[in-house]
């Protein structure tokens, strides 16, 4: 008993040390409390909007036909696209392209009715604006919604030739209704399918760069480090890192409810999770970060400016490596492995599932499991990275 109470006092010593450490150092507040819900309130308010609608289009129509005519009709109704002009060729809708007063164009061919009426493949020309995905995107949802119509249309009109009216020739046209619903992602926006990666990936580089820039500023200034009382540099030195990392998970508990729960809800994001499950799953993803940050800052950070260049450079290939923008399944081996050095690759799929899919703790076992098992690995390296820094003596002594 009395050994687990000088136990708990070590790591309340500890604990109270890195507290006033990271309050006396205002740069370190700014990334720990303002960045985390500053970030996704800009980024939701950016992607609230979800999809583009009535986004302006020109058609070059050189068939004018009764076939090209029903599908500029069908265009101009789809909630994504508006036809804003109707140029003679393609020059005249290609200035308008470069004025920014259209972000598509549309290019119906001359033989487009003789195509239909010969049983040929017609072919109608797409010219999208790629400087923006949403415009790609609403030019593209429009364009098929009115060709799979008139695809319809165009064949009961070859049935009704062959003599098939009515229901039987939709029956033959169509012999198995299907129904196409986007799981998860109802409105089928970017956002909902961007943000709660963005979410996870924030708290992942914010953490790591708020550590690293304490073991920084310590190591650059060579001052004493009062996360390493005398007594602890000889045995017992685990006692710092639990200590160190009950501050960070103090702190970054109520972070991780507001910008992971109450952010997501006030936006209107696809969320079948539960709160309880949610901070469940998060908890051995906070260590396993915050370990994973002592390792990198005791041993490899220098200067409180170099994590700086860390975050800027491996934000985006963290989020290319979690398997949000191309999937695991076709990534390389090496990559693959590699990108489960860093927890943000099971924290990202474990918690869109738990979050925005509804999975329960034992869906997400492996990723569960996974952050476990690198927070294990990591307060390993990182208790071993305090005693190179006692052997070393790269702080002075308290």
């Amino acid at each position: 008993m009395n050994q687990l109470i000088i136990d708990l006092y070590d790591i309340w010593e500890v604990l109270s040390a890195e507290v006033r450490r990271v309050f006396s150092d205002s740069t370190v507040l700014l990334i720990f409390f303002i960045a985390p819900l500053l970030y996704p309130l800009i980024f939701c308010c950016m992607y609230r909007t979800e999809n583009v609608q009535d986004l302006p289009v020109a058609v070059v129509d050189e068939a004018v036909c009764d076939a090209s005519k029903r599908f500029i009709h069908k265009l101009d109704a789809t909630p994504e696209i508006t036809v804003t002009y109707k140029c003679c060729n393609m020059s005249e809708a290609e200035e308008l392209l470069k004025a920014n007063k259209i972000h598509a164009i549309f290019y119906v061919p001359k033989d487009f009715s003789q195509r239909i009426a010969t049983l040929r493949t017609a072919h109608i020309g797409v010219f999208a604006d790629m400087s923006s995905f949403y415009y790609y995107k609403a030019a593209l949802l429009g364009s098929n919604a009115v060709l799979i119509d008139e695809m319809h249309t165009i064949e009961l009109q070859r049935y009704g030739m062959e003599g098939l009216t009515g229901e039987a020739a939709r029956v033959q046209m169509q012999p198995i209704v299907n129904e196409e619903i986007t799981a998860f992602n109802p409105t089928g926006g970017y956002g909902s399918f961007f943000l709660p990666a963005l979410l996870v990936l924030v708290i992942h580089q914010t953490l790591f760069l708020g550590i690293c820039l304490l073991g920084g500023e310590t190591r650059e200034n060579r001052r004493a480090l009062q996360i390493i009382p005398a007594r602890l540099r000889i045995r017992s030195i685990h006692r710092v890192t639990l200590g160190r990392s009950l501050c960070y998970i103090l702190i970054y508990t109520p972070i991780c409810v507001i910008s992971m729960w109450f952010i997501p809800r006030w936006f209107q994001l696809p969320q079948l999770g539960n709160l309880y499950e949610i901070m469940i799953f998060l908890l051995p993803f906070l260590l396993a970060v915050i370990f994973f940050a002592m390792t990198m800052g005791n041993i490899f950070v220098r200067q409180k400016l170099s994590p700086m260049l860390c975050f800027a450079f491996f934000s985006l290939v963290l989020f290319f490596l979690t398997g949000m923008v191309w999937p695991q399944a076709s990534m390389p081996k090496f990559w693959l492995w590699f990108s489960y050095i860093f927890p943000s690759t099971p924290g990202v799929q474990g918690f869109i599932k738990v979050s925005s899919m509804g999975a329960s703790m034992a869906d997400v076992s492996h990723e569960y499991l996974t952050l476990w098992i690198q927070a294990g690995i990591y307060f390993i390296t990182a208790t071993f990275s305090l005693l190179l820094i006692k052997k070393f003596k790269f702080y002075n002594a308290r």
